[in-house]
């Protein structure tokens, strides 16, 4: 499809300066939100059963607006039956009109012409005074799906415009795929030559690959050009709505967009609540761009990207993928279950459907605040982009938050505003005429992390005495508790002989407030070098840093001790006062004591306690996996030592890894670069056998088409080289030495 004449096309606009809308990347101020804005593609199968159930699940959904794909033998199969139930039930149809794959590739025949043109006169002679438009053209710039080349995609074209003209029904496409404009500006030239333009302008209108809906994308022109260029979900909208206007054609709508689950479980864990959060934030800021005509969900029931699973698996998922075509519902009924995206996409549907977006009180700074006016309310629209927190006592003043009605994301009511917005969206609702302030400088807490996917607890702000920070409860009740059993004023260092740990860091064990057969381990710094101490003046305190860590590794699916609590001395100078307290960790030993061990030249390592032992093989296999799955994660830990590793074998002869520690960690929204991973590589098998480090190498670098070369090599030679300079001469050899002279 990308022929020299799309590219031309595409270019010459693009390069005339056509392609611009000033401040394109942020919302534009008063402007109405269609009252059927959002939209869901159906399927169903060859049951009548599932007719009933698709239907009821639209009603609950209330949404009218619904996209049907329709191909060679629907109108002799259950797709005729299905399409002829959503018109007599009175849904808005866009029935969406395709070929089967090996036909869109041989368009360029006569005998394919004729076919598509008896199909096309047999279904619109049929449905096509009852549906709402009809769409041609599917993932055209996707050869591989679709099938097209740009002479049979003519065809195709030109043969349906005039069937469907005919008839004065609406006509949409041409249906391309994600952002790549060059594309609708290139076809859409073509068609305009001919007479041939649509009635309505269609792309889908995809954040996917870019993860949330709200970030530049890095994928034009890479990550370092992503925040200048600022192609975001509303900037991508707007200027797509550029070029349906700049064509003179009325409408421009997304036909498809969803986000897949598993792609979303390649970093986080929380696939189906971060789906349910992104379908939030993607209609909200499409119906915020203001040009969108309508905007559609991809399937409606699909285990994959579906708003319900289907409870089959990813090896059910068909050949084709369903951006493309819908072809049926799989699976049974009784084994369906809704995912979270159903009710956040009822709630929102509810919410902004038919309302007036009135503005963007902050955008594109981590905190999104939107307000819309509906018929009865003033609301906003809160969150932050993933694992970012502000606030809310920062945002609003305590009158406003005490007068509103604050609902879920999924649409039930919460007694009272959460203290930290996050990742997840919040409405807040005042009566109609309610004069809502919010205070200046809205922002996020740029040094906080949080993972706000913790089944069953919440955040709560701590600011006391001269104290701030934040506590991880199940409720307000027990946040006071801890807040007033663990209060920073109590937290004092016992002697060294009573820590778990006295070098720079003061480390101990106190019981636990909630469970008095439990301890929570507490943190202070207590020793400052002087090159750390000017360093760290620039940095967030240890505790919030090791906080941070911890609620990020949990975010992504990585082991570590729960955190419960952070406290800094607000204003503090010394960089001593803060505390970082988290759940104590239950570990048969460390990664180092085993690797220790094996380097000595055991073939076993024996838990004494368990009466069991575990074979240097299968702890290499484990811990290889266990590696992976971290940078996989986009995790680069930066002091993967073998004591920041804790080991505990489980009655099934497993290994449980637990990260401790956690302060240095940095974090990516892709996997981890492989320079960062052989860093954090060399520091674990610093104190094992080179045997012992080849076969580790060799199982972590499996899967990744790489191998334990010599260039490889070199970065753990040079790593023990440092080590063993520092034993010697830094401040650890001249400690040796000293002590060595006193005695």
């Amino acid at each position: 499809m990308l022929t020299w004449s799309i590219i031309r096309k595409g270019l010459a606009y693009i390069l005339s300066g056509k392609f611009r809308v000033k401040n394109g990347h942020l919302p534009p101020s008063d402007h109405a939100v269609p009252p059927h804005f959002m939209g869901v593609c159906v399927a169903s199968a060859a049951d009548p059963q599932m007719d009933d159930y698709v239907i009821e699940n639209l009603k609950s959904l209330k949404i009218h607006a619904v996209r049907l794909d329709f191909t060679y033998g629907d109108l002799e199969g259950f797709n005729a039956r299905f399409l002829n139930r959503l018109l007599t039930e009175n849904f808005s149809v866009t029935l969406h009109l395709l070929q089967p794959f090996l036909h869109a590739r041989a368009m360029e025949a006569m005998s394919e012409q004729q076919m598509w043109r008896d199909f096309l006169e047999q279904t619109l002679e049929q449905f096509g005074a009852r549906v709402a438009r009809v769409e041609i053209g599917s993932t055209i710039n996707r050869k591989r799906w679709a099938g097209y080349t740009m002479a049979g995609f003519l065809h195709t074209w030109d043969i349906a415009f005039k069937a469907v003209k005919q008839r004065g029904i609406q006509l949409a496409g041409p249906n391309v795929t994600d952002f790549e404009p060059i594309y609708n500006i290139g076809v859409l030239s073509i068609l305009k030559t001919k007479k041939q333009l649509p009635d309505v302008h269609t792309d889908n209108l995809f954040s996917e690959r870019v993860s949330e809906p709200e970030r530049f994308d890095h994928r034009i022109l890479k990550y370092r050009c992503a925040t200048a260029l600022k192609f975001n979900l509303v900037k991508k909208a707007r200027l797509l709505r550029k070029v349906t206007d700049d064509f003179l054609i009325r409408h421009f709508i997304s036909p498809v967009a969803f986000w897949a689950i598993y792609r979303i479980k390649r970093l986080l864990p929380d696939g189906e609540q971060k789906q349910a959060d992104y379908a939030t934030r993607y209609m909200v800021l499409n119906a915020a761009s203001g040009a969108l005509d309508q905007v559609f969900w991809g399937a409606l029931i699909c285990q994959r990207e579906g708003l319900i699973n289907d409870g089959l698996t990813e090896t059910d998922y068909p050949a084709l993928e369903r951006v493309t075509h819908y072809a049926s519902v799989n699976g049974q009924i009784q084994n369906f279950k809704h995912h979270a995206s159903f009710y956040a996409i009822k709630t929102v549907a509810d919410i902004i459907q038919g309302a007036h977006y009135q503005s963007a009180l902050v955008s594109t700074k981590g905190l999104e605040l939107h307000h819309f006016k509906t018929a009865q309310h003033e609301v906003h629209i809160l969150w932050t982009i993933n694992g970012k927190a502000a606030y809310s006592g920062e945002i609003y003043p305590e009158e406003a938050l005490r007068q509103a009605e604050v609902i879920h994301r999924d649409g039930y009511l919460l007694n009272h505003m959460p203290d930290l917005i996050c990742e997840t969206p919040v409405y807040l609702r005042w009566p109609l005429g309610y004069k809502v302030r919010v205070k200046e400088h809205l922002a996020i807490d740029n040094n906080l992390a949080i993972h706000a996917h913790i089944n069953g607890l919440k955040h709560y702000h701590f600011l006391q005495d001269g104290w701030q920070g934040v506590i991880l409860a199940k409720d307000r009740e027990e946040a006071n508790l801890l807040a007033q059993s663990l209060h920073p004023s109590k937290l004092i260092s016992p002697q060294k002989d009573r820590t778990l740990r006295h070098a720079r860091n003061a480390i101990w064990a106190l019981p636990d407030p909630r469970d008095a057969t439990k301890q929570i381990t507490v943190k202070q710094p207590v020793k400052m070098y002087p090159h750390k101490a000017l360093l760290d003046r620039f940095k967030p305190s240890k505790a919030k840093r090791s906080w941070n860590g911890a609620a990020e590794l949990l975010r992504r699916g990585i082991d570590t001790a729960y955190p419960v609590a952070f406290f800094e001395q607000a204003n503090g100078t010394s960089l001593k006062q803060n505390f970082y307290l988290c759940d104590y960790v239950q570990a048969d030993c460390s990664v180092g004591e085993m690797f220790v061990h094996f380097a000595n030249g055991n073939k076993e390592f024996y838990f004494a306690q368990k009466n069991r032992a575990i074979s240097a093989e299968n702890t290499y296999a484990q811990l290889a996996y266990f590696l992976h799955r971290l940078h996989a994660s986009g995790t680069f830990f930066r002091d993967l030592s073998g004591g920041n590793i804790l080991v505990q074998l489980r009655d099934d002869h497993t290994l449980r890894f637990s990260l401790i520690d956690t302060a240095r960690a940095w974090f990516f929204n892709h996997a981890t670069p492989f320079e960062h991973r052989i860093a954090d590589m060399t520091r674990i098998c610093n104190k094992l056998h080179w045997d012992g480090r080849e076969r580790l190498m060799g199982l972590y670098l499996a899967n990744t088409g790489k191998k334990f070369c010599f260039r490889t090599k070199l970065s753990f030679y040079l790593y023990d080289l440092k080590v063993n300079l520092k034993r010697k001469y830094g401040r650890k050899g001249i400690k040796k030495l000293i002590n060595k002279f006193k005695k």
